[in-house]
């Protein structure tokens, strides 16, 4: 059963453009059934259905942060970069937004290793250690753990592989969701009208392009899953 205090209204997201699709010439025909119209040469997503699916991920992820279960949001174009960043740590979830390294999650083991180095390396600098090595050297670590900083800084408190990974634009992430297909890691995904609605176990249709379309639907999943957090912290 859809639980109503999502609060997820249709003149909410006309205002923050999550309907408009791409180029009619740029679609996938397997987004036929989410796509209500045709307007100006620009397919036009069904935000019934929208508000369908969204309310469906806001109830799983309610549900998994119940639990205790641990999220990983993706996205890493420019437009999705800051709103993931700031979802995730709002949310006490990990994330992956400035590039995604092939193999994160199904060759855990190397990112294990990885995340070890970094952690050490923030360690050492912390201690001020790195200041006392010899210019060269200190200059080469620090470039590394800048290189680490970037590309795992978002999932550095990460111990395991996620229970739910929650993806921004799938076409621009198609390796991450890949990899979560190939692990059986549930996904939820906002696909735009040139994805495949298939691919994710839940796929919300909407905007992908716009920093406000992008920005409501984490809104609404961040709310749920702190909703669900809190319900864990209440009841252990």
């Amino acid at each position: 059963m859809t639980r109503r205090y999502w609060n997820i209204n249709l003149e909410e997201m006309m205002e923050a453009g999550v309907h408009f699709g791409h180029g009619t010439r740029k679609w996938n025909p397997r987004m036929s059934p989410y796509i209500s119209a045709k307007r100006k040469g620009i397919h036009i997503t069904n935000l019934t259905r929208t508000a369908r699916f969204l309310s469906e991920a806001c109830d799983l992820v309610f549900d998994a942060a119940s639990k205790g279960k641990q999220f990983l949001i993706v996205g890493t174009k420019n437009k999705a970069a800051d709103s993931v960043a700031r979802a995730a740590i709002r949310a006490r979830c990990h994330y992956v937004n400035k590039k995604w390294l092939g193999g994160m999650l199904t060759n855990w083991s190397t990112t294990e290793t990885r995340l070890h180095k970094f952690r050490d390396l923030r360690m050492e600098q912390k201690a001020g250690r790195l200041a006392c090595l010899p210019k060269r050297d200190a200059a080469m670590l620090k470039r590394q753990l800048s290189h680490l900083q970037t590309y795992l800084g978002g999932i550095k408190y990460m111990t395991g592989l996620p229970d739910i990974v929650i993806i921004v634009d799938q076409q621009e992430e198609y390796t991450a969701l890949r990899e979560c297909i190939t692990l059986g890691i549930p996904t939820i995904c906002l696909i735009d009208t040139n994805c495949d609605p298939d691919l994710a176990d839940i796929s919300i249709p909407a905007n992908d392009d716009a920093i406000a379309s992008i920005r409501l639907i984490l809104t609404k999943l961040v709310f749920a899953i702190c909703e669900g957090r809190s319900s864990y912290i209440r009841n252990p």
